[in-house]
């Protein structure tokens, strides 16, 4: 007799986890309805907003690959815009894990940063290396938010459970500091020092013009 409550009690603890592991951090009120934790609530709204973001890359990037001098730089815009595309992917499948429709939320960052990539564009001489290390710090710029973002989603799925979630955006996350180093090399490798000189050739050329 005791040997049967025992399993009894086993079989609900495993049903019990079961539905922890699916589930995430959706519980059940006393009526038997779901209910969504309020770190949920705010994870799928963080998740929408970083979906938006990278669906406005999508259209930025290209841009910001044409404006680039150096084919070195071109070829990295174009490289991360593939990257990005694949981010939207992944994204997607992440909202499936949830449960949820993919969608985006406005991102009022990532608007101001490719605003801010524009003007780069627009007060830089088109085919000077200073308009490839300003285009470089303003991708940075990108890559730096998307960073922040994607660390932190990591760390909201798994405190909610969504381990399958998590290992979907950690996968992008890396990627992201990867792309942001490669950039760092880029600049330091001669872009930087490049327009430097073109800085002092123009100052010589306004002294010469003064005398």
């Amino acid at each position: 007799m005791k040997q049967t409550t025992k399993t009894k009690s086993s079989t609900a603890n495993n049903a019990k986890s079961q539905d922890g592991q699916t589930s995430g951090s959706t519980k059940q009120n006393a009526t038997g309805e779901e209910k969504t934790s309020l770190l949920e609530k705010f994870f799928m709204d963080q998740l929408k907003d970083i979906y938006y973001a990278e669906q406005q890359l999508i259209k930025a990037i290209p841009k910001m690959e044409a404006a680039a001098t150096t084919e070195e730089l071109k070829e990295a815009f174009n490289d991360h815009l593939h990257q990005t595309q694949k981010h939207v992917t992944r994204l997607e499948k992440a909202f499936s894990l949830m449960g949820s429709k993919a969608e985006g939320k406005k991102c009022d960052a990532i608007e101001g940063i490719i605003k801010e990539a524009g003007s780069i564009i627009e007060e830089t001489k088109a085919g000077t290396m200073t308009r490839d290390a300003a285009l470089i710090i303003a991708a940075q710029k990108v890559e730096h938010y998307e960073i922040a973002t994607y660390g932190g989603l990591v760390q909201l799925a798994i405190t909610i459970g969504q381990h399958q979630v998590s290992e979907l955006l950690d996968k992008t996350l890396l990627e992201e500091e990867e792309t942001d180093r490669l950039l760092t090399n880029i600049a330091e490798g001669n872009i930087n020092m490049e327009a430097e000189e073109e800085e002092n050739y123009s100052s010589k050329k306004l002294q010469f013009a003064d005398a």
